[in-house]
């Protein structure tokens, strides 16, 4: 028994030996794992990027690189191993399996890749995340050289800027068919919206801005009440590691109309603190009487490390207005006296913790403030309106007024994302919980009746976002459950789905995605639409949250070896629960009410090419059909049902070119508004119903005379275009600023 059992296991052993060959150099192939980091050729982390293995042709796994863009990947030690990094709109990146520390440096592509943060909440790639996005770039906004956030978002996709006059002036955001107070704007993660969701642009400067995104849509699921069309959010310029010593521009110029411009920033950082800050003022005398601006900008942000892992960040900002307010001079003479001063001002202290582990945290407190006086204390004599060959049918009569407004908005806030599994079957799965508090006060004051009111309500809102990644698949999906202290509580959610088509190439046709999303948005009512008192405007404590429910789907093309990209998106969004007045015909006594229901799809193109180093170009179109489909005022030709959106075109869009041509950049951009509906709210016979749209182009130029110092020159209105937008009002002619900047 003994001797066939040796004989077995002898003849066992050529097995043996051969199965332990077989599978020897697999085993030591994945006994040890890499660790490293990606970057781009500035240093800064790229988060999301694709880490795969390849030994001898062939994949042999692959993981995601996490917000700081570091990874760990089991690798082997074979001589043909290697790892590389890939990313859409960088160039691939890779090192030996062997090395002992991976950096892996990713080199942007002619058409880059944006990293945003407003879709999620997270950093992540705009090509992972569905969302329908701008992003202006600290390069852009020097570039531009646009003093104005609003003259800047004008220029994307679906966006309709009114402005009722030149710079300083009551200034409106319209996107995809949404009302103007659709949009939720945040500074640094701050909500800087009033209470009800309205926010003007009247003298938001690009001052001290490091990038500015528009993420288009309803993303309620992140923001709660007032993201119903879009969300708008803008950075604070930061140091990064490399400003050991202090860095500083100062920058002055000035030209037509009076206009003076002046700017100084300074940013630097230590081993444990980074600040940046910045001052400028802008003036200018406008186009007609009474219409000068002057406007204030202070910035500060400051960086604290604590311990290894965390940070104490400070924000504030403030802009400080006082403009004239003459009214409708297209129609005749201004209002001498009127005037209108906002003083703005936000603050935060944030608290970030990012350990080496899968958790991330952050929790901060801010405040935002808006004060507003609008004053008309003298009665300018009745006038009778011309516009085009037409006169008015009744004399244009002035009216008295002084009121005072203080709203402030105290917001606390919690996130936490947990990076919570990541393999190669099941995806890369990223978990981020929220929780988030809004103390809404505001003060209203009529100075001439001596009356004041105080009003204040309490909103809570959580959160909870999963996004998943496969190599060719992203996908996200959101809930909120937003409790207001009016409206009581509500639900919103948001998905959305990514699909590579094609993989990146090296031909004339690239990378092929395509996208889908869709999502609800809520906005709180106005604190006049909740607590007025007043016969002609009462409020209304039982009015519920108007609603929006937004669709889209889409495609980004690469081509030309990624030296062009096209991208097509068409959406379906609907308003409703829209708040209106309705109005007794016999007293003329008004009330708010939940009644209108708004109707608006369309297609956005964009296109973006370098088809050389040294050129750029871009355009985007933009088809909007917006219909009413229910109003308080069916008898109204402007607000009938079937009718357009008051201030909506149906076509606009935009484009531009920028050449770097040794010292010299030379940009030049377009915006193209077609007809749309507008009013002149009964002063004509025929009434002035339509809107003929209109064009404006502008230019910058900038030549590098030493490395510290560079002229510049802008050129706004370049045609000289004249126009009314809205009917009555008028926008500045053409524009010419010369000066200089200087940095040290």
């Amino acid at each position: 028994m003994r001797l066939f059992r040796s004989r077995r296991l002898r003849a066992a052993c050529p097995i043996l030996v051969l199965v332990c060959l077989a599978f020897a150099p697999r085993a030591t192939a994945q006994a040890r794992n890499a660790a490293g980091t990606v970057v781009d050729t500035d240093g800064r982390p790229v988060p999301r990027a694709l880490i795969r293995v390849v030994d001898s042709g062939h994949e042999a796994g692959s993981v995601f690189a996490d917000e700081r863009g570091h990874f760990e990947i089991p690798v082997a030690s074979t001589p043909g191993c290697r790892v590389v990094a890939s990313l859409s709109g960088f160039e691939p990146a890779e090192a030996p399996c062997t090395s002992e520390s991976l950096r892996l440096e990713l080199k942007v592509g002619p058409i880059r890749e944006s990293i945003l943060v407003t879709a999620t909440r997270t950093e992540a790639p705009a090509s992972q995340v569905g969302a329908s996005a701008t992003v202006f770039t600290a390069e852009d906004l020097e570039r531009r050289q646009v003093p104005f956030v609003a003259d800047l978002v004008g220029t994307t996709p679906g966006a309709m800027i009114i402005r009722s006059g030149a710079p300083g002036a009551l200034t409106s955001l319209f996107v995809r068919g949404g009302e103007s107070d659709y949009n939720k704007v945040l500074l640094d993660g701050i909500p800087i919206n009033e209470p009800g969701g309205t926010f003007y642009l009247n003298n938001l400067t690009t001052e001290n801005l490091d990038r500015v995104e528009i993420v288009r849509g309803a993303y309620s699921s992140l923001f709660g009440s007032d993201a119903m069309a879009s969300v708008i959010q803008l950075f604070t310029r930061r140091a990064d590691g490399t400003t050991r010593s202090p860095r500083g521009t100062v920058q002055v110029d000035g030209g037509t109309y009076g206009t003076v411009h002046a700017s100084a920033s300074v940013a630097g950082a230590t081993s444990r603190v980074d600040y940046s800050g910045g001052v400028a003022q802008y003036n200018s005398d406008n186009r007609v009487e009474n219409s000068g601006l002057e406007n204030t900008t202070l910035s500060g942000n400051l960086g604290i490390r604590v311990g290894s892992t965390s940070t104490v960040r400070l924000v504030g900002r403030a802009e400080l207005e006082n403009v004239g307010t003459p009214g409708t001079t297209a129609f005749g003479r201004p209002d001498l006296d009127a005037s209108f001063d906002r003083n703005d001002a936000v603050f935060s202290v944030a608290f970030d913790q990012s350990p080496a582990g899968r958790l991330k945290q952050r929790a901060f407190y801010s405040m935002a403030r808006s004060g507003q006086t609008s004053t008309n204390l003298v009665l300018d004599a009745p006038y009778t309106a011309t516009f085009e060959g037409q006169t008015a049918i009744y004399e244009s009569t002035d009216f008295l007024g002084h009121t005072y407004a203080d709203l402030r908005r105290h917001h606390a806030s919690y996130q936490a994302d947990i990076r919570v599994a990541a393999s190669p079957s099941y995806g890369d799965h990223r978990l981020t919980l929220m929780a988030d508090w809004d103390g809404e006060r505001a003060t209203q004051e009529n100075r001439l009746a001596q009356t004041s009111t105080l009003n204040s309500r309490d909103n809570f809102g959580v959160a909870a976002q999963h996004q998943v990644l496969w190599p060719r698949v992203f996908a996200t999906v959101g809930v909120r459950f937003e409790h207001n202290e009016n409206f009581g509580t509500d639900l919103a959610p948001r998905a959305s789905v990514v699909y590579v088509a094609r993989t990146a190439s090296r031909g004339a046709i690239g990378e092929t995605r395509v996208k889908a999303s869709a999502g609800t948005g809520i906005k709180e009512p106005t604190m006049l639409e909740s607590f007025s008192i007043s016969p002609f405007f009462l409020g209304n404590l039982d009015l519920k949250p108007e609603r929006s429910r937004s669709m889209e789907v889409g495609i980004d093309q690469r081509f030309a070896r990624d030296r062009a990209k096209v991208e097509a998106t068409w959406f379906d969004n609907r308003f409703s629960d829209i708040i209106s007045l309705r109005t007794d015909p016999v007293t003329f006594e008004a009330q708010y009410f939940n009644v209108g229901v708004t109707q608006a799809r369309g297609l956005e193109l964009g296109f973006e090419a370098a088809p050389v180093p040294a050129v750029r170009v871009r355009g985007a179109y933009t088809l909007l059909d917006s219909e009413i489909v229910e109003t308080t005022s069916p008898g109204n030709v402007l607000f009938a049902p079937g009718q357009w959106a008051f201030r909506r075109p149906r076509h606009s869009g935009s484009a531009g070119a920028t050449v770097n041509w040794h010292r010299l950049t030379a940009d030049l951009n377009a915006a193209f508004v077609g007809t749309f509906v507008d009013s002149d709210f009964g002063l004509f016979d025929p009434p002035l119903t339509q809107n003929p749209g209109h064009s404006i182009w502008e230019t910058r130029l900038s030549v590098a005379v030493t490395r510290q110092l560079k002229g510049i020159l802008s050129i706004d209105n370049l045609t000289n275009a004249d126009y009314s937008e809205p009917f009555g009002y008028q926008p500045l002619g053409r524009v010419i600023r010369a000066g200089a900047r200087v940095s040290f």
